[in-house]
C-alpha cells in the first residue's frame, strides 16, 4: 500500500477524549514489548510516528494515527508487564476493555506476537476474550528476523498448532526487514 500520509491524532485514555469515530480503525494489542508501535511505524513508513523504547510497558494510553486520511491505526499499551503496580495494571485493563468493545469504528484486533515466545495462559485467556466479544483477530508474528529461516519455520508450525482452536489468519512479519508489510495492509484492508 502506498502512504501519501501518515499522523498522530491525539492520545487517549476515556471514550470522552477518544478523537471523532469517522473512520475505520484497527487495534494492536498483545504483551509488552512485542514491538506493536515499531509494526505501526513500519506499516506507515514512518521512523517515528508512534514512540518506540527497548523498555517494556513505555506505551501508556491508547494512541491514535491517521493514515491517508482514510484509516486509523491504535497503539495499545501492552499486557503482561510486571513491573507496573497493580493499580495502573488495573487502570491499562479498564482502559483497553473500554476501547475494545465500545469502539464503533473498531474494524479488527491486530494481535502481535514475538515469534520466540510460547503462548501462555494470559494469552489464551485473552484471545478467548477477544473472540467472545466477537472481535476479528488478526495474528501477526512480529520480529521473524531475529531467527534463522530453520527456525522460524519450526516456531511457525508451533504457534499454528498452539492457534489452531482460534483458526486465525496469521501473518509472519518483521518490522526490520518489512517481510510481511503488503501481506498486513492487504488483510486490513480485506476487512474495510
Amino acid at each position: 500500500m502506498q502512504i501519501k500520509s501518515a499522523v498522530f491524532i491525539k492520545s487517549a485514555v476515556i471514550p470522552s477524549d477518544y478523537p471523532p469515530s469517522e473512520y475505520p480503525e484497527f487495534a494492536f494489542v498483545g504483551r509488552s514489548n512485542v514491538g506493536k508501535s515499531s509494526l505501526i511505524n513500519c506499516l506507515a513508513q514512518r521512523r517515528a510516528l508512534a514512540k518506540t523504547s527497548n523498555t517494556p510497558g513505555r506505551t501508556r494510553l491508547l494512541n491514535f494515527f491517521l493514515i491517508n486520511t482514510t484509516t486509523a491505526l491504535v497503539d495499545l499499551p501492552g499486557y503482561g508487564f510486571a513491573k507496573i503496580s497493580v493499580q495502573a495494571r488495573q487502570e491499562w485493563g479498564v482502559m483497553i476493555e473500554s476501547y475494545l468493545t465500545k469502539r464503533p469504528s473498531l474494524k479488527a484486533v491486530v494481535f502481535v506476537w514475538d515469534i520466540r515466545r510460547d503462548p501462555g495462559e494470559t494469552d489464551f485467556f485473552f484471545l478467548e476474550w477477544l473472540e467472545e466479544k466477537n472481535l476479528r483477530i488478526i495474528m501477526v508474528v512480529n520480529k521473524i528476523d531475529k531467527l534463522s529461516g530453520n527456525q522460524r519455520l519450526k516456531r511457525l508450525a508451533k504457534l499454528h498448532s498452539l492457534w489452531k482452536a482460534w483458526n486465525l489468519e496469521i501473518i509472519p512479519f518483521s518490522s526490520q526487514t518489512k517481510e510481511g508489510r503488503e501481506v498486513l495492509w492487504q488483510a486490513l484492508l480485506k476487512r474495510l
